[in-house]
């Protein structure tokens, strides 16, 4: 017997089309089988039976003929009256042959027929040839003729019976061929049916069934079910992907439960950052607060009593401790993109943008800016505090390097290519200068003096760190020399693609 465990799908699959084959075999051999044999009786009637009848019906006729011909001949004595004899004679003989070779498979019948020409050349012989020879019609030869005839054509009759017997007898075993080919057909049928609804149970429990168990698990885990077991279950081969899968399985599990351990060192970690640079920025910014105001009241209590040049250092003093404010919150706003901001939802580009023109309406206003924007922007997965800050030092950089005397006028365009939303901010101000694509978004390089455009120089590192945050990209288009034009990228939701 078969060992089971060794029945892989592969040789369970092979095993089923060979059963297939042996079923298709057999029964293929067993309705050639009944066809030939009803096509064998069908031929022996048709093709001899039947002709051998009316051979039977052609050699009686031509007895006939012989014996009408004598007896026309010896009334009127004319030799034309002898030519349907002769022609009687040469048709029985022709015949006779072609009969024996039709009834070769009936002896009773041949028996017959042989007992009909030995017959019918006594009756030449004694009568025919004689009244001939002396034509006589008052001759007792001509009564004598008639009786030995009328036996001969009995014996015709007899044979004509042996025929018939034998047509209606191959009818019979033509019907029962028949009757058998239709039943040997249906089991055939049958045979097929049952064998192939016993190989698709088979087939069903051996493979299908564990290989859909091994699919529902394989899902359920994908889906992220990762504490649901799979089941190796089914041929070894199968079994052994189950096992598989189920290791890949445990060391997700695994993974998972290192990598949340990890997360929530991260978090605690990360919390630990947070409370550090709050406390940090805070004990940082509260000397620079005392700087900046001592240095006030020493400007007002004692301006009198200053110089210029002690007036200008007291000034200095003031705005380094302004800007090292101006510093310290830009770092804590560029270390938190990611950490604190992290909040993905869908947010309304449209609605965004309409909140940063609100904000910077003032500015706008102050310097005549005109700002072209689109009605139509996109719904995209994000955080809407980062994206807001994002759009909000695009369009604040834009104002910020204006020509001197020129109003600044944005344009914000969208467009949507592979899967992403491409953006650009484009403005008619001062430009970059294509040698210095890289650098402007590195955190506090600057391209300008501080008393020309003020700034701490991170604006645009922020606008990166929240730009790949989200999954896309920035970058200064060069091609464009009527300003700058800055282009950034943000995927499109996964049910948008759809």
């Amino acid at each position: 017997m078969t060992d089971r465990r060794r029945l892989t799908s592969q040789r369970i699959f092979a095993l089923t089309i060979g059963a297939l084959t042996l079923l298709i075999v057999l029964g293929s051999w067993a309705g050639y089988a009944s066809l030939a044999d009803t096509t064998r009786v069908s031929d022996r009637l048709q093709q001899r039976i039947s002709p051998a009848a009316t051979a039977v019906v052609e050699i009686g006729a031509a007895l006939v003929d012989q014996e009408t011909a004598v007896r026309g001949f010896v009334l009127a004595r004319e030799p034309d009256f002898l030519a349907p004899y002769h022609e009687g004679v040469a048709t029985e003989h022709r015949v006779a042959d072609r009969l024996r070779t039709l009834l070769a498979d009936e002896p009773h019948a041949l028996e017959r027929l042989e007992a009909i020409e030995r017959a019918a050349a006594g009756w030449r012989t004694a009568y025919a040839e004689a009244l001939i020879a002396a034509p006589n019609p008052d001759s007792p030869l001509v009564v004598s003729s008639k009786a030995a005839f009328d036996a001969l054509r009995n014996d015709v009759s007899v044979l004509q019976q042996r025929v018939d017997e034998a047509r209606a007898a191959g009818r019979r075993a033509l019907d029962t061929s028949r009757h058998r080919r239709d039943i040997i057909f249906g089991i055939i049928a049958g045979g097929l049916l049952l064998g192939l609804f016993a190989i698709s149970l088979m087939l069903q429990r051996l493979v299908l069934r564990p290989l859909e168990q091994l699919q529902t698990s394989v899902r359920r885990v994908a889906d992220g079910d990762f504490e649901h077991h799979v089941p190796a279950g089914g041929p070894p081969d199968l079994a052994e992907l189950g096992s598989d899968v189920e290791a890949m399985r445990e060391r997700i599990v695994t993974a998972l439960a290192e990598s949340r351990g990890q997360e929530e060192r991260l978090r605690r970690s990360n919390s630990d950052l947070e409370q550090f640079a709050y406390v940090a920025s805070h004990d940082l910014q509260e000397p620079l607060r005392k700087i900046a105001s001592f240095c006030q009241m020493l400007q007002r209590r004692y301006a009198e009593q200053l110089d210029d040049r002690a007036r200008q250092y007291i000034a200095f003093a003031v705005d380094g401790a302004t800007r090292m404010q101006a510093l310290i919150n830009d770092l804590l706003a560029f270390s938190r993109v990611g950490r604190v901001y992290d909040n993905v939802t869908e947010v309304d580009l449209s609605a965004t943008m309409r909140r940063v023109r609100s904000d910077l309406e003032a500015r706008m206003l102050d310097t005549d800016t005109v700002l072209e924007c689109p009605e139509d922007l996109p719904v995209v997965q994000g955080d809407p505090t980062l994206l807001a800050m994002l759009w909000q030092n695009l369009i604040s950089n834009a104002i910020k390097f204006r020509k001197p005397d020129t109003p600044p006028h944005i344009v914000v365009d969208r467009q949507d290519e592979d899967g992403f939303h491409r953006f650009s901010v484009q403005d008619n101000g001062i430009g970059i200068e294509a040698q210095f694509e890289d650098k402007i978004f590195v955190i506090f390089q600057r391209l300008h003096p501080r008393d020309v455009y003020p700034g701490t120089g991170i604006g645009l590192a922020i606008c990166k760190r929240i730009v790949e945050h989200h999954g896309g990209r920035i970058w200064l288009d060069a091609t464009y020399t009527g300003g700058a034009r800055l282009c950034f990228t943000l995927p499109v939701p996964a049910a948008d693609e759809s």
